[in-house]
């Protein structure tokens, strides 16, 4: 039995382990190697042998185009802007022209061409170390498949002959092997390489398929037929487990079918603890896709819409109208309920190459990013605050600017440039709200210092625990050399924590939690014993959080958290935490644990 650890990909927790966790028989999708060997044309058939690439490049663009149709209909026109982009790395006139100058100038085969410009492209990009181009290299790479399938008469056959549910494994998966992935049959997907912001993660999770990327090599100690199991929750992959691991496992899956039936009727009843105090659930999405799974579950309302999706999955900016669009679907869905829409956060773990600074930063998560990279990017913000605003017609919507660290730049951002954005509407006769709700998030420590500054200029505050745990603790999260420094549950951060909820009580001024801790049920006590009366969590969570809201009472909460406030260490928290939850809610935490 051997282990290998990746980055989840899994937009869920205890009542999603019937997905997030699989237990199956492995497929491992070989790298496809088109064997192209220099060939020479005679000089008669150079007109002739264009004529072919050309046909190949448009029966490509014809595939492309077939994906992205399907996307469309099925996942919404942002993710169709992944194929979108496809096609213009297809179409690009540079490329185009280089290769049939190969083929006239050297005679060359049209293949023979094509793997020569697309590997020229492929090396000028392999030089930069960035995420956002190392997707684009796995463009060039799959266009390059397609058109050589084409020229060369082939087609991929291996993910066409699955005849029984599989849990599929690669060195890396292209755009369109993803999105035409059969969910009756893959189960799951783990690869070797890729990140939470590519193609392949994103794709995933909106097809709900649980996957663990970035897993390193791993790929030459496994074959087809053995059995693996994919923890999506905690990023593992578990190569030929013992019976003891898989019979571990396999009690979780069982008792989190049983339970998914008794949740679902969680749905229409509020999050009310049993001495009576009210706790508002929201949820937290990527997609406006995900609004369905948000009204499935229960969600008062959506508390953090990140807006990054729209930037990553397609080679240009995106207009006006597409961010008008994805704001306007997601409000008119929730009817009426807040909709919290955050401003881009590009920086950190969501790098993306075009909209960084002219400067290579050493530490992006110290860097331009957030709020900061938003007031330099004046024609991004405006374009995207442009249209949260004419969204904010049609439902409860409101803007959220992330890491923000200062009241000048808040200021900034709410009375300089939104006010100009709203003269701008105001000009044109375009309708917005005038009363929209401008609120921040609560992820840097200089921001929780300062909250009663920030509490006389903002309608409404977010806590983001990810990247607050991050900056308290100096730890990178994404970085295993000091991964084990990262824990929402040090005192550090939940006194942080603690000092944001009683500034904003005494001023007054909502507040809610949207991080990853607040999806996290073993920690809820500790959330609503700190003061907090608002959460945010993935739609998956909902009814779990709900339920064990109902069934724990506040001033329980209050004891506990009094004494967490005191520990030294994130071991001892965690520790007391669990045996806490097992005394108020024993049922429940028997089934969890």
């Amino acid at each position: 039995m051997k282990t290998v650890s990746g980055i989840p990909v899994f937009n869920g927790d205890v009542i999603g382990n019937t997905r997030g966790i699989v237990i199956g028989k492995v497929f491992v999708q070989e790298s496809e190697r088109l064997n192209v060997e220099e060939r020479t044309i005679p000089s008669e058939k150079i007109e002739e042998e264009i004529e072919r690439y050309k046909t190949a490049v448009n029966a490509t663009r014809n595939e492309i185009a077939s994906n992205r149709d399907m996307t469309l209909e099925s996942l919404g026109q942002n993710l169709a802007g992944i194929f979108e982009a496809q096609i213009l790395i297809l179409q690009d006139p540079r490329l185009l022209r280089e290769t049939e100058n190969l083929i006239r100038s050297k005679s060359l085969a049209a293949e023979s061409a094509v793997v020569i410009t697309h590997n020229t492209q492929i090396e000028i990009f392999c030089k930069i170390n960035n995420s956002y181009i190392a997707e684009k290299i796995n463009d060039i790479r799959d266009i390059e498949k397609r058109v050589l399938r084409h020229l060369l008469g082939t087609r991929s056959e291996s993910l066409r002959k699955l005849t029984e549910p599989v849990i599929l494994l690669a060195s890396n998966l292209t755009p369109s092997e993803t999105a035409n992935l059969d969910r009756n049959f893959v189960k799951a997907v783990v690869t070797e390489s890729g990140g939470i912001g590519g193609h392949t993660a994103i794709l995933a999770t909106a097809l709900e398929i649980p996957c663990v990327v970035g897993c390193g090599n791993f790929i030459a100690n496994v074959k087809n037929g053995d059995t693996v199991i994919v923890d999506a929750i905690s990023g593992l992959l578990i190569l030929n487990p013992d019976e003891t691991t898989i019979q571990k496992y396999q009690k979780i899956i069982d008792s989190g079918s049983a339970r998914i039936e008794s949740l679902d009727e969680l749905r229409d009843v509020e999050a009310i603890t049993s001495d009576g105090v009210k706790v508002e659930i929201l949820a937290n999405i990527e997609f406006p896709q995900e609004t369905a799974n948000v009204i499935q579950r229960g969600a008062e309302g959506i508390g953090l819409f990140r807006t990054e999706f729209l930037y990553l999955t397609q080679e240009s900016d995106p207009t006006e109208n597409e961010h008008f669009e994805s704001y306007r679907q997601v409000a008119e869905v929730m009817d009426g309920k807040p909709v919290i829409i955050r401003t881009f956060d590009f920086g950190d773990d969501k790098e993306s190459d075009r909209h960084g600074g002219t400067i290579p930063e050493r530490n992006p998560a110290l860097g331009l990013r957030g709020i900061r990279l938003a007031l330099k990017r004046w024609q991004l913000f405006r374009t995207q605050i442009r249209a949260i605003l004419r969204a904010s017609v049609y439902g409860n919507v409101k803007i959220m600017f992330p890491l923000v660290s200062t009241v000048k730049e808040f200021r900034q951002a709410r009375y300089t440039a939104v006010k100009e954005f709203m003269d701008e509407l105001e000009h044109d006769g375009i309708p917005y709200n005038n009363k929209i709700k401008i609120g921040m998030m609560v992820e840097v420590p200089a921001a929780v210092v300062m909250l009663d500054h920030f509490a006389e200029i903002a309608d409404f505050f977010s806590i983001g625990t990810n990247d607050l745990t991050q900056y308290i603790m100096a730890s990178d999260r994404g970085n295993r050399s000091v991964s084990h420094l990262f824990s929402s549950s040090d005192p550090a951060v939940l006194r942080m924590i603690y000092k944001a909820v009683e500034i904003a009580n005494i001023t007054k001024t909502p507040i809610s939690l949207c991080g990853q801790l607040g999806g996290d049920p073993m920690r809820l006590a500790i959330l609503l014993g700190l003061g907090l009366r608002s959460i945010s969590c993935t739609p998956s969570s909902i009814p779990r959080i709900k339920q064990i809201c109902r069934r724990i009472a506040i001033t329980d909460c209050i004891e506990i958290a009094k004494k967490v406030l005191q520990f030294s260490n994130a071991a001892d928290v965690k520790d007391y935490a669990i045996r806490e939850m097992i005394n108020l809610v024993p049922d429940l935490m028997d089934k969890m644990l």
